[in-house]
Order: structure tokens, then sequence, then C-alpha cells
């Protein structure tokens, strides 16, 4: 049985996809969601042209963040989930490394988290911080897919 359920997030479709997985999970376990946001401020600084906007970016970067673990706490709740929060900055490394070591801290005990399911090409240009974190956790691992289109 679960206790603790770590879900990061990052805005996308497919995190909502895992979002909504642990919270089924969760529930049926009664256990406790650990909603995070890994915040990377480095690409952005780096291809900021006016370092007099750095400042406003990081401000932005932390209330979208915040928004979005609002949003799904909220979403959580609603559904009689009990829920906790966080934000990991990034200092340096990956964002995998981030949600292992949050998992880790946190006292979790599963990481349910939404992947592309990327292949080929695209997986080795993009990278795959789900198949990172599926590596390295010492936790298992649920990785749920955006649900295929229909053609």
């Amino acid at each position: 049985m679960y206790k603790r359920i770590l879900v990061p997030l990052d805005g996308s479709e497919t995190a909502r996809y895992g979002l909504r997985e642990a919270i089924a999970l969760a529930k049926e376990q009664k256990a406790t969601l650990r909603l995070v946001h890994v915040i990377s401020e480095f690409p952005t600084m780096v291809e900021m042209a006016d370092v007099a906007n750095v400042d406003k970016v990081r401000k932005s970067l932390y209330e979208y963040a915040e928004a979005m673990l609002r949003e799904a706490k909220a979403l959580a709740d609603s559904l009689g989930v009990e829920t906790e929060t966080g934000l990991c900055e990034l200092g340096g490394g990956r964002v995998a490394d981030a949600i292992v070591k949050e998992a880790r801290d946190a006292g979790c005990d599963l990481i349910v988290i939404g992947t592309h399911g990327r292949r080929g090409i695209s997986r080795a240009l993009l990278g795959s911080d789900a198949e990172r974190v599926l590596r390295q956790s010492p936790v298992p691992v649920l990785l749920v897919r955006e649900p295929k289109k229909e053609a």
C-alpha cells in the first residue's frame, strides 16, 4: 500500500494525465499526494538579452509554478485527497535528479509521472526526464502516457 505519492508537474497535458491517475490511486490507497514543480531558471536566463529583465522572468517563473500547484492541489482536495505542494529550485543538473531527490527527502514510496512516450530520434534529441527518473528512483515509478488520439 502506498502512503506518499510524488507527482511532478510541469504544466504539460501529459503531467495532467499523470496527476489524474495519481489522484485516483491516492484516493483508493488513502495516500497523501506530494505535488512538486522543478524550477529551472538557467536556460531562460542564458537566453535573455536584457539583464534588467532577469528579476521579472524569475518572478514570473515562480508565479506560474505556484498557480499550477494551487490548481492541482484544488483539484485533488475537491476529490477528497490529502495534498501538499513544493517547489524545487534546480541549481544545476537535470530535472529528473531533482525529482528523485525530492522523492527521497519527502519519504515518498511511489512517483507518478506523465510521459510523452517518445521513441527513436525524438527521444534521443529531447531526452526523457521520465526515463531518467525511472532508472534512478529508489521507489516504484508509474509512467502515465497521454491517450492516443483518434485518427
